[in-house]
């Protein structure tokens, strides 16, 4: 029925790379299936392979009984002493060998259909076992096809997918070009393992760097974080626990050239690479680079900073269509607002007039108010009584005094809003 079945298994093992047994497994289940067709699904029947003979040997077995009530699985007695064993007794199971060409061509060619499936099932499970843990790595690949605004890329056993969303807008590829991409996600579907690859992803830029700086892979620097616009512009913030190693540097390179090869990697992208700090301050106005920063006012509960910049570092600071500053939000974890000095000049002027409104608010006192960091009605508003209370410098002042302040500040908000409501 299968010719040369020994080598046929061999070579198959070799070259599919599948354990023997799983095919000898799929064989005899093929074959089974193969038998039931064509003599009955009722039929008591077991397949095995006979390594000696190569041969998948299918046997029917009966069991002798005094009256035959059903003629598929029980044999009498007189025929199973006539046909089978001489010394038959009831109850015992007899098993004889059912020769292949009893099953047909259709029934042979129904196992060889089940033989391929089992192969392309072992296939697909050995593909899903190699990649599994492999998230987060960096593959090679070819170009193989285009589908639905996906890439389809040959890794050489499988197949890997980079999907619209998971590729760079500007980027152009050719059938058969080389491709480099992101292990992002492996999923088990039905018609197989789906590895999906990226381009765009944060960790792409990551892999990168570790494959291009040593210090990195032996981790002496360490990549912080990424932030990333994919095509345009990307951050990475790297620190080291040496003091002798420069992490910036040493992810730049000699004349650029580790940096630049990353940089080729992505078609051109821009790559800011930032020293980490523990001091955040320090760290914001290092991600805001290229652009100089003259000072930064905190809020470390609403983890939020304003950023004074020269008037002619404003444009820089906010980078084009907002980039940098985003970009820079997004490496920090802070909440930016990038302000040049006069719009903050002019604002806190603003805030110190709308101090004076208050009633009984001299400029003394407001001048006061506006040092201890409550600039403006809006923020006096807001303040604490006991915290405003506490505020020695301001002769007078006691809780009474400070939920009065408060209050006043909520009434010239309230009144400028209805103002403003047609």
């Amino acid at each position: 029925m299968l010719p040369d079945l020994k080598r046929l298994i061999d070579q198959m093992g070799r070259d599919k790379g599948i354990d023997k047994e799983i095919i000898i497994e799929a064989l005899e289940t093929a074959v089974l299936t193969a038998a039931k067709k064509k003599l009955g699904q009722t039929l008591d029947m077991e397949s095995h392979y006979n390594e000696e003979i190569g041969e998948i040997e299918v046997f029917r077995f009966m069991t002798v009984v005094e009256n035959v009530l059903n003629p598929d699985t029980q044999i009498s007695i007189e025929e199973a002493r006539k046909t089978l064993d001489e010394d038959a007794e009831p109850g015992d199971s007899l098993g004889a060998k059912i020769e292949a060409n009893t099953f047909g061509r259709i029934a042979v060619q129904s196992a060889k259909q089940i033989i391929i499936q089992k192969v392309r099932d072992a296939e697909r499970d050995m593909i899903y076992e190699e990649y599994k843990d492999r998230k987060g790595d960096l593959v090679n690949g070819f170009v193989q096809r285009f589908e639905g605004g996906n890439i389809i890329v040959n890794l050489g056993k499988a197949e890997g997918v980079i999907p619209p969303a998971e590729q760079i807008r500007k980027e152009m590829f050719k059938r058969g070009e080389r491709i480099r991409a992101y292990i992002c996600e492996i999923k088990r579907i039905s018609k197989g393992p789906q590895i999906i690859l990226s381009r765009t992803h944060p960790g792409f830029i990551r892999s990168l760097f570790e494959m291009e700086v040593p210090e990195i892979s032996e981790g002496l620097i360490e990549i912080v974080n990424v932030a990333r616009e994919p095509g345009n512009r990307s951050k990475i913030s790297v620190k080291t626990q040496d003091r002798d190693v420069d992490p910036v540097g040493a992810c730049v390179g000699m004349r650029g050239s580790r940096v630049q090869s990353v940089v080729q990697e992505l078609k051109g992208e821009k790559i800011d690479i930032v020293p980490f700090a523990d001091d955040q301050v320090t760290y914001v106005c290092s991600a805001l680079s290229p652009a100089k920063v003259d000072r930064v006012l905190m809020d470390e509960d609403a983890r939020s900073m304003d950023v004074i910049v020269p008037n002619d570092q404003l444009s820089l600071a906010i980078g084009k269509s907002g980039q940098n500053v985003r970009l820079a939000a997004r490496l920090t974890g802070w909440r930016i607002d990038v302000k040049s000095e006069s719009l903050l000049e002019e604002q806190e002027n603003e805030g110190y007039t709308s101090l004076l409104k208050i009633p009984g608010m001299d400029e003394s006192t407001a001048e006061l108010f506006y040092r201890e960091g409550l600039k403006n009605v809006e923020t006096l508003a807001l303040a604490n009584p006991e915290m405003l209370a506490s505020l020695t410098s301001i002769e007078g002042m006691s809780k009474e005094k400070a939920v009065e302040w408060i209050e006043e500040a909520g009434k010239i908000i309230a009144d400028g809003n209805n103002a403003q409501t047609p």
